[in-house]
């Protein structure tokens, strides 16, 4: 495993932090949807939050070093998909 982690560059570091972040906020959601306890669906919205912000500082940190380039959606795609 230690060899593996000294052969990934920053860059594949963040990219497995975020698919990493985006795998934990689908299996939190999974059992937020599928609990039927008051306790534990407070607790786990409240992780499933947190790992939503996490996400995003990843997200905009690959952002802000082009690494994650994201495509302007064209207004008028916008449109036709709202009307679906």
């Amino acid at each position: 495993m230690q060899n593996m982690m000294n052969q990934m560059d920053d860059k594949a570091r963040m990219t497995d932090l975020l698919t990493s972040e985006k795998f934990m906020t689908h299996v939190y959601n999974t059992f937020l949807c599928e609990t039927v306890s008051s306790p534990v669906r407070e607790c786990l919205s409240t992780l499933l939050t947190d790992e939503h912000k996490m996400q995003e500082h990843v997200f905009s940190e690959m952002q802000s070093r082009n690494w994650y380039s994201v495509e302007k959606a064209e207004d008028a795609k916008v449109e036709a998909e709202k009307q679906k």
